[in-house]
């Protein structure tokens, strides 16, 4: 049922690079922190000995699963906290085959139990996705992105994995309806890539549009699979929502009441998942669907790939991510969370490069390892005022004890004042200015802090190298760390 397959790519009216790839777990991928995600029972401080609150790496996660003890040690080291993965492979060759789901990758030849047993021993979530349709079953004869003919047969494959995995030893509680099902795209396409009706021809640019996408997804793949998620107490997760199919057709999917079961979508959605949206872009679906309910979060199961050509991207997603959700109600760990695609493989912008000899990092999967050591306390909202001069931009949180400034500037001398600001030690107090991708320290001449005007008044000296895309012009990325704020 599932196989790799590589999206176009299609450029929007706003320029955007768009991303269509669907889920081709890697056996290969995981996450750190000494905390179960699969068990809901245990309180997010009980896995932080000594430390409360949110901390950086419950919001990033990687599709895929690590392996060797070494990717494990990596993945701590980004603050990858939750891997994504197939389930299969089902009945791929007819009802009267074993069901089979004990085996994952694109190729389904890894085995499964293993990686989510050892996931849960170093504290990693789970997520799994289920789909496709075995060719046998598909309504458009041979495509398994198509909805099944024999419903009941897509409901033994989901009740077999929920019932398997959501039990001891696994427990699992997260589980991913479909991948980036659609209909007609906002940005032109008739039909999505892995949701097709009976005009899909093969070719993106002829097929027809598929007229009752929305009205074969609720009802014959959403609801009776989340039907049987909710039996087995797990959460639902929406299968991922392509960027380019524009948050106002999701609200219409989501919102769409099927007129045979007579239930709304919606009402069947813990997870409300979005792919390769900005941060800003997710603020409109916290509001209308989880500041409220009926949804628990917002998640984006893919982000990333070819944005991560940007060293930049990364780091300040993420930065922003934790900024966001400090700021909306982040009141459990699980409610956001972001997973990048793909941790591992040969292109550069990949977080690493398998090798050989070994697996090493990439620029940015450097840029999480800084991310997560600088801003490795207990998390908080910084609303004290920031005025920076013209030349640089940021924002701000609170990391334990210290004020963590994410800071994008030109070359040359910049300032900061931070008002309102109090230091536990003023004649004790320091701050260090931290390259973004490298986690290199600049000499203690370069940055210097002082009170002017009951304000905190930072002078930092940005390289006149800087460490950014060769874009217009391109910025240096940095963070600024004032140590020892009450």
């Amino acid at each position: 049922m599932f196989r790799v397959r590589r999206r176009d790519r299609f450029t929007s009216i706003a320029g955007r690079r768009r991303a269509l790839r669907a889920l081709a777990a890697l056996a290969g991928a995981w996450t750190p922190l000494a905390r179960s995600k699969t068990a809901p029972s245990l309180t997010p401080e009980s896995r932080f000995p000594g430390g409360r609150g949110r901390r950086i790496a419950e919001l990033i996660g990687a599709n895929g699963w690590a392996g060797a003890a070494g990717d494990v040690q990596m993945w701590r080291a980004m603050g990858i906290s939750w891997g994504r993965g197939s389930v299969g492979p089902g009945q791929p060759d007819g009802p009267q085959d074993v069901m089979r789901i004990d085996k994952t990758s694109s190729a389904f030849d890894s085995d499964l139990p293993p990686a989510l047993i050892a996931n849960d021993r170093h504290g990693i979530g789970s997520l799994l996705q289920l789909g496709y349709t075995p060719g046998w079953n598909a309504s458009v004869p041979g495509d398994s992105n198509s909805a099944p003919v024999d419903v009941e047969a897509w409901e033994r494959y989901v009740d077999a994995v929920v019932r398997t995995y959501s039990a001891p030893p696994y427990n699992l509680r997260y589980f991913q309806i479909w991948n980036e099902a659609a209909g007609r795209l906002s940005g032109g396409l008739a039909q999505a890539t892995f949701w097709n009706g009976p005009d899909a021809d093969g070719n993106v640019k002829t097929s027809k549009p598929y007229e009752h996408a929305m009205q074969d997804y609720v009802e014959r793949i959403h609801i009776p699979a989340a039907r049987i998620i909710r039996k087995y107490h797990a959460y639902v997760v929406y299968g991922g929502w392509p960027d380019q199919g524009g948050l106002d057709n999701f609200r219409k999917w989501l919102e769409y009441r099927s007129p045979t079961l007579k239930e709304r979508m919606l009402d069947w959605v813990d997870y409300i998942d979005t792919h390769y949206l900005q941060v800003a872009e997710l603020d409109s679906l916290y509001q209308q669907y989880v500041r409220n309910g009926p949804a628990r979060g917002v998640w984006q199961t893919e982000i990333g790939d070819a944005y991560m050509k940007d060293p930049h991207y990364l780091p300040r997603y993420f930065f922003d991510f934790a900024v966001w959700a400090l700021d909306r109600n982040w009141d459990d760990p699980n409610k956001y969370l972001s997973m990048v695609y793909h941790w591992d493989g040969y292109e550069s912008f990949r977080l690493t490069h398998r090798g050989p000899p070994r697996r090493t990092y990439n620029a940015s999967g450097r840029s999480l390892v800084v991310l997560n050591q600088i801003a490795n306390g207990s998390l908080a909202s910084f609303s004290k005022p920031l005025q920076f001069d013209s030349g640089a931009s940021g924002s701000a949180l609170r990391s334990g004890h210290d004020v963590v400034m994410q800071v994008s500037a030109d070359p040359g001398w910049q300032t900061v004042s931070v008002g309102g600001i109090k230091l536990q030690s003023p004649r004790n107090a320091r701050v260090e200015f931290v390259d973004a991708l490298t986690g290199t320290a600049s000499a203690r001449d370069d940055v210097a802090l002082a009170w002017q005007d009951q304000a905190l008044k930072i002078r930092f000296r940005v390289p006149d190298r800087v460490n950014g895309a060769d874009n217009k012009p391109p910025k240096h990325l940095a963070y600024l760390v004032i140590r020892g704020v009450a």
